[in-house]
């Protein structure tokens, strides 16, 4: 018997384990597949973090109330808004600690999804969980169990969560309390079918213990959940290469979005998410970032979704030295496409788009850019659903709880199996933020219940 068992070996998993560790507690973890990781492992490695040194350094102004209310705005305001504060006023201390693991954090970028400022701080995914991990089992605390699939929570009369029983049969009792860090049903094509039928046609990359496990244990003892309809794509993934599981951004560089027919369809500054939900509503499903030499100039070969250079090497862009030459490679009518850049770049030059209302590059931050210096490209996008987004509904101590709010005692959830806090949308970095940040809160909650 353990003091606290935790199901789920991604980010949120290892960071509840180190901070119920740090807390005094004895841990198992249990992990379904071979190794550790989860979609964690297969992030762009993005973290949304506000008041940093790193920002600082680059002479950006930001704090936990800008973040605050650029996460509520994303989410539409949907979005929990206890969870966001939670988030906004633990993520500096989240941040130290990560760095204390020995987490190393690059430069921040300057454009992304849902941001007034930049704010995305990244790190290899894979390297952050490997840290949490090694952190964790350095005390001799954690019990470390891979190929270990748990099935069902064990509760007591009073519906005290109590321990869990696994795949095999075998029972586990915890002295204080569980923690579920399953991730989310990106693999899982009932309930995607379910909760995301227009999503049907769009690609899925995601961890392969992603198939819904601990949401289905928590709501089978009654727990309540979350925006279980705001389950989205990211818009940005080529749908034909399968070799680049990352989407790529350049709308929020500039570039526009055009459908088969050589027309705009949304205005491009917003949530990847809603990029994603209105690509999907076009011909084929798919559409094409647009942009300049310029624009293509600006991108960061160190961010997986803003790394255009390896895209173009992998021959995935389409390039013309003309609009008209760029049209007849995409099968686009060349006149469609002209009219249409000469359109938006009016826009620009006026400072006023009156087919989106497009009035920045991405959220409320950078200058619009007109795309005129040949050559140009075009890069092919669909929707890619990385995560569900969605899930168990919590309270800022990572209790579960019923529909009636109360809590369900002894169970605890972090990460993508949660739901509340993104909301409608989601803005680049906030669900391994959340991973992390909420993983540790529960960690500690759980070690001190």
């Amino acid at each position: 018997m353990s003091d606290v068992i935790v199901v789920g070996g991604g980010a949120a998993g290892w960071a509840a384990a180190l901070a119920a560790v740090q807390g005094g507690a004895s841990v198992v973890l249990f992990e379904k597949l071979a190794e550790s990781g989860g979609s964690s492992a297969l992030s762009g490695g993005c973290l949304a973090l506000a008041g940093t040194d790193l920002q600082a350094a680059q002479g950006v102004a930001d704090g936990p109330d800008l973040l605050f209310k650029d996460l509520c705005e994303v989410g539409q305001h949907v979005n929990d808004a206890a969870l966001v504060r939670t988030y906004c006023d633990a993520q500096l201390t989240t941040y130290d600690w990560l760095k204390e693991a020995g987490v190393g954090f690059s430069p921040v970028i300057e454009t992304a999804s849902g941001q007034s400022v930049p704010r995305v701080h990244t790190v290899d995914p894979a390297d952050l969980v490997r840290a949490l991990k090694a952190m964790a089992e350095q005390g001799g605390r954690v019990v470390y169990r891979s190929n270990a699939a748990v099935k069902n929570l064990l509760s007591a009369p009073d519906g005290r969560v109590t321990g869990v029983q696994l795949e095999s049969g075998q029972e586990l009792l915890a002295n204080k309390s569980v923690i579920i860090a399953s991730g989310g049903f990106a693999k899982n094509p009932e309930m995607l079918n379910q909760y995301a039928p227009q999503y049907a046609e769009a690609v899925f990359v995601a961890g392969a213990g992603s198939q819904g496990d601990g949401l289905c244990m928590a709501t089978s003892i009654g727990a309540d959940l979350r925006d279980m309809n705001y389950v989205k794509g990211t818009f940005g993934k080529h749908p034909t290469d399968e070799t680049n599981d990352h989407s790529l951004q350049a709308v929020y560089k500039g570039a526009i979005a055009v459908n088969q027919d050589g027309q705009r369809f949304v205005d491009e500054s917003i949530s990847y998410k809603l990029l994603g939900d209105a690509v999907m509503a076009q011909p084929w499903h798919t559409g094409y970032q647009i942009m300049d030499q310029g624009i293509f100039d600006t991108g960061d070969d160190r961010v997986r979704i803003l790394d255009f250079g390896r895209r173009l090497e992998e021959g995935l862009f389409y390039v013309g030295d003309t609009l008209e030459e760029l049209a007849t490679q995409i099968e686009i009518d060349a006149d469609t496409l002209v009219a249409t850049i000469a359109r938006y770049n009016g826009y620009v030059e006026a400072g006023n788009d009156p087919d989106f209302g497009r009035e920045h590059l991405v959220h409320q931050h950078g200058v619009l850019r007109k795309i005129e210096t040949p050559p140009f490209y075009a890069y092919p996008s669909t929707a890619v659903v990385f995560g569900t987004y969605c899930g168990l509904r919590i309270d800022p101590h990572a209790h579960v709880l019923r529909a009636d709010g109360s809590r369900i005692d002894g169970l605890f959830a972090a990460g993508e199996v949660t739901g509340g806090f993104h909301g409608a949308a989601y803005m680049t970095g906030s669900a391994l933020g959340k991973a992390v940040v909420f993983g540790k809160i529960a960690g500690e909650a759980a070690a001190a219940s």
